[in-house]
């Protein structure tokens, strides 16, 4: 046994080297909104702290590879050479630079891309209680910052990368998606959402479809409601100050008010120099009134718009959630707040959101998800870890702001909407848990052997796609551990034949056309290896599946060869369409 006899800090002897002897954390400068996005004529500057890793020159990191090739000019974009440590220390080289430089230095572009994607990655994986893969046979995510001359930026599967265009703005200046926050957010977040779940890019109704970009959406808005430094230079633009403390007028607080900040409309001054301003719908979202008809409209299929409807209903949940936070708070002087405070408060429920969004992927069904599947899976996955939500309400403003929008959850609507706990008997026999918490096989075998109690259809063809052994930290600091198994069940059929299994041919499907139908489930263990939850879509769901082969039909999805022709390029054709208004 070696003792230690120095500081913590101290240089590692010749012993083992303890945690306490690394230095785990690195801080990157990056530009927290929009460069046009200014308070007191200045962009709003940030830092990020990021797993202290090794960097090569891109930078270039495990999860997170920058490319800079310019494929509209042909160029390499060549990356900083060193500068990211010293003596064994990290370092941020662009952290004394002056900021109107650090916005013409192209390879601040890269670090900027870098350290943003670095920083959804690593919520992604705090939120989870794991690390977390992507949708690609690949480690690493490429970036290319400066990819193509053009108002779009999309994430691609098939390149394993983000992408991010530039253009000219109406007064000549060059617009980089890649220098704003919210979208290379918006577009890690779609690549870690195909890792998650891989299926819900697949053609299947306009809730799927809407699913990925209001989820984007949601993960940029609150990552930066999350930031307090972000939200405090927001909220204190006037400078009102008395014996040294910062205030905040209450009207600034007022839910109207908070809904046309700029904290919820963060890319209205990325989208506004797009052609048609179209992006700027992306913006909006919590400007929206509360309509449920609108899950009808025809004009709401399209992903963006549908997806619209997901932003406004989470994003007035975090507002209530943060002015019931400030409903204890005194007045420092009349009418005003103290904005430490309420920077804290409104941060804190950011955060909690956040983690609550991202959890609920966990508990979503891995095939044709809705609107109401994904309520009831951010209400399950918040109790589970946090029983006691009397204090704010997170789950109480959730179903309220989704019951405006006519969104009801899936399971037990007039209860809690929490999924139900599994309840039929299950065979454990030949099962080893240790086993089941990792391997794909073993999990296989526990679906074999409970194939009736789980009701899967024995003609269809069965896969499992993820064993996910999982802990999270319980506000009372105890760990929830659990494993979460994903599989998918796959039948293949032809048109002709969809009458045997009760399903009515759509009048576009071309007759001997084979299609698939995708049934599977979400199986969730405790601690112990006892089935908690089994939450999916049959295979023989008539109901379902004949929605879904409707909505094909008229999404001219038949049109296509083959669903891997549909999906191909499908978020560069999805986004540059937003970007030219169609």
């Amino acid at each position: 046994m070696t003792r230690s006899t120095g500081s913590s800090h101290a240089p590692p002897g010749p012993g083992v080297v303890t945690r306490g002897d690394r230095t785990l954390w690195r801080k990157l400068t990056i530009l927290a909104q929009d460069p046009n996005v200014r308070v007191a004529g200045e962009p709003l500057w940030s830092d990020v702290t990021l797993p202290c890793e090794p960097l090569l020159p891109g930078p270039c990191g495990a999860r997170v590879k920058v490319v800079d090739y310019d494929a509209s000019q042909d160029r390499l974009y060549l990356p900083l050479e060193g500068g990211y440590e010293a003596d064994g220390q990290p370092l941020d080289p662009y952290a004394a630079m002056p900021g109107e430089h650090r916005l013409r230095d192209p390879r601040f572009h890269q670090q900027n891309a870098y350290a943003v994607a670095m920083r959804i990655l690593c919520r992604f994986e705090h939120a989870l209680g794991r690390r977390v893969n992507f949708g690609f046979n690949s480690h690493q995510l490429h970036i290319a910052p400066h990819a193509f001359a053009e108002a779009n930026a999309y994430y691609s599967r098939e390149s394993r990368s983000l992408c991010f265009g530039y253009f000219p703005d109406s007064a000549g200046q060059m617009v980089f998606t890649c220098l704003s926050h919210d979208i290379v957010a918006h577009e890690t977040a779609h690549a870690l959402l195909d890792g998650l779940r891989p299926r819900y890019i697949d053609p299947s109704s306009p809730d799927q479809g809407g699913f990925h970009e209001g989820f984007s959406d949601i993960i940029a808005l609150l990552s930066i409601l999350s930031d307090r430094r972000i939200v405090e230079a927001v909220l204190t633009q006037e400078k009102i100050i008395r014996k040294g403390r910062k205030l905040v007028p209450k009207g600034k607080l007022e839910a109207r008010a908070l809904r046309r900040s700029t904290l919820t409309g963060l890319a209205e001054c990325m989208g506004s120099p797009l052609p048609n301003g179209a992006a700027t719908a992306l913006r909006q979202s919590a400007k929206l009134r509360p309509d449920p008809a609108l899950l009808d409209d025809p004009g709401f299929a399209e992903p963006h718009r549908r997806g619209e409807i997901l932003v406004a209903a989470v994003l007035n949940a975090f507002i209530e959630v943060w002015r019931s936070r400030l409903r204890g708070l005194g007045e420092i002087e009349k009418g005003h707040l103290d904005a430490e405070r309420v920077v804290e408060e409104g941060a804190t429920a950011a955060s909690h959101l956040l983690t609550m969004c991202i959890r609920a992927l966990d508990y979503a069904p891995p095939t044709d998800l809705q609107f109401g599947d994904y309520l009831s899976a951010l209400l399950t996955a918040d109790r589970e870890t946090v029983p006691d939500d009397t204090r704010y309400g997170y789950r109480h403003a959730v179903r309220q702001q989704f019951g405006k929008w006519g969104i009801v959850a899936t399971s037990r609507p007039d209860g809690d909407g929490c999924w139900e706990s599994f309840c039929h008997p299950v065979d454990h026999g030949n099962i080893r848990f240790e086993s089941l918490q990792r391997n794909a096989d073993e999990a296989f075998r526990f679906i074999w052997q409970n194939a009736a109690a789980l009701r899967l259809n024995n003609d269809a063809y069965t896969q499992v796609t993820g064993v996910r052994p999982l802990a999270r930290v319980a506000p009372d600091g105890l760990i929830v551990r659990e494993t979460v198994v994903d599989f998918m069940q796959i039948l293949s059929v032809r048109s002709n034949e969809l009458a045997r299994l009760g399903l009515r041919k759509p009048p576009q499907m071309p007759a001997f056309r084979e299609v698939r139908l995708y049934g599977g489930a979400v199986l969730v263990f405790d601690e112990y290896g006892q089935l908690k939850f089994s939450v999916g879509n049959s295979v023989l769901n008539i109901e379902r599946q004949q929605r879904r082969l409707d909505h094909l039909a008229e999404s001219g999805f038949f049109e296509h060869r083959s669903e891997a022709a549909f999906s191909r390029g499908f978020f560069s054709r999805l986004h540059l369409a937003r970007a030219r208004g169609l």
